[in-house]
């Protein structure tokens, strides 16, 4: 069974979340984009062994801190689609337009598309290639436990910012109502900011993408 923690980190309270196997205790890290010492006090707390980090995008307060964390760990990043190789290059860029400090860019050990899987100890999590926010977004799904890892493509109450380099509104729209709604009204979802809400909820009275 899987099981999470949402962790807010960088100024912009992005949330990273810990997952983890309920048997094994192995987990994984979802954007880790700033404030190390946080994540791995959290995984200490509930005893997971991280062995690996997923990324949703390549925006900087999601994938900040992807390669100080993966090569202090030693564990391999697995994500986002290889159409945000372009963002996660300007990884230094981004970060010192943004005050962040410094922030590397990183080549995945896997890239991932549409239809693919990840594993969290004995999880699977089945992969969604959901462009709009940024070109190569994906996000993660437990088809068990219901529960799906959006990043910026979902909110409570909004949508991910399209007025970025190769984002584009129509195509996000498209990601949501055709990726994200066939799974289900009653998934829970993490956004990349913000609280917790599921499809159906949104499916009400989102006003950007409501029946």
């Amino acid at each position: 069974m899987l099981r999470f923690e949402i962790i807010p980190v960088t100024p912009y309270q992005q949330n990273c979340t810990l997952l983890w196997c309920e048997r094994t205790l192995k987990g994984a890290v979802s954007d880790p984009g700033g404030d190390i010492p946080r994540i791995l006090a959290v995984a200490k707390r509930h005893g997971v062994a991280i062995e690996k980090l997923l990324v949703t995008h390549g925006h900087l307060d999601h994938a900040g801190a992807t390669l100080d964390l993966a090569e202090q760990l030693g564990v391999p990043i697995e994500g986002p689609h290889p159409e945000d190789a372009f963002w996660i290059d300007a990884m230094p860029q981004q970060s010192s337009m943004f005050g962040f400090g410094r922030c590397r860019a990183f080549t995945p050990d896997r890239w991932l598309h549409d239809g693919d899987a990840v594993t969290v100890g004995e999880v699977t999590l089945e992969v969604r290639h959901c462009p709009g926010h940024t070109p190569g977004h994906v996000i993660f799904f437990d088809p068990v436990t219901r529960l799906a890892i959006v990043g910026d493509v979902l909110f409570a109450g909004s949508i991910g910012r399209t007025d970025f380099p190769r984002g584009d509104h129509d195509t996000l729209i498209r990601s949501i109502k055709e990726k994200l709604w066939p799974l289900g009204s009653d998934v829970r979802f993490v956004p990349g900011h913000g609280p917790m809400s599921t499809f159906g909820e949104e499916r009400a009275t989102n006003p950007f993408v409501a029946d």
